[in-house]
C-alpha cells in the first residue's frame, strides 16, 4: 500500500502519523488517510480540494505538479511526502 508521511513541520500543528493506505492516484491516497486523520486536511488542502500555496507534495521523491486533479499514479510501494513550504526572509 502507498505510504503517506507528514513531515514533522507539520506535525508541530496536527496529529497526522504516517498511514499506509489504499489508493491508485496521489488523489485517491490523500483521501484515505485524511479519512484517517481528518483534522490534516485542511492544513494540505483548501476548500476546493486543490493543494494550498504553502504545501507541496512530492510523490516517489518527485515534486507533485497538478496541485488541482492530484491525478499521478502511485504504485503499491509509493511515498507520498507531505511538505509545508519554507519561507524566509
Amino acid at each position: 500500500m502507498p505510504r503517506v508521511v507528514f513531515t514533522p513541520a507539520m506535525q508541530r500543528h496536527v496529529k497526522c502519523p504516517p498511514v499506509d493506505v489504499a489508493g491508485t492516484t496521489v488523489r485517491e491516497v490523500l483521501d484515505a488517510a485524511f479519512a484517517i486523520h481528518p483534522s490534516a486536511r485542511s492544513y494540505v488542502l483548501d476548500d476546493q480540494s486543490h493543494v494550498r500555496k504553502h504545501v507541496s507534495i512530492f510523490c516517489d521523491g518527485r515534486m507533485v505538479r497538478d496541485r488541482t486533479r492530484l491525478a499521478e499514479a502511485v504504485s503499491d510501494d509509493s511515498q507520498i511526502l507531505i511538505v509545508p513550504a519554507l519561507s524566509g526572509g
